[in-house]
């Protein structure tokens, strides 16, 4: 829930027109631009990014299998607060 105090009433008639040109309710208009300025679209999805420089410089499954075989496994030894 979220209360927003002290709203200028020219920013609630513009925000009450937006949402009626957009076919919403106010308060559904208001979701909607918090939404998009707190997550943009453009935003950096970092799986993607990674995967898509990973083809760039062309690594391949057989590559990341080399990682896999030289990698130490090797159990990690527990923390211990003496």
């Amino acid at each position: 829930m979220l209360t927003v105090r002290n709203l200028p009433d020219d920013v609630h008639r513009a925000l009450r027109a937006q949402a009626a040109l957009h076919g919403r309710s106010t308060e559904a208009e208001v979701r909607e631009i918090l939404a998009i300025a707190v997550k943009p679209e453009m935003r950096v999805h970092l799986g993607e990014a990674l995967a898509a420089l990973g083809r760039k410089i062309g690594l391949t499954n057989e590559d990341f299998q080399v990682c896999d075989r030289v990698r130490d496994k090797t159990p990690a030894e527990p923390l211990r607060f003496e």
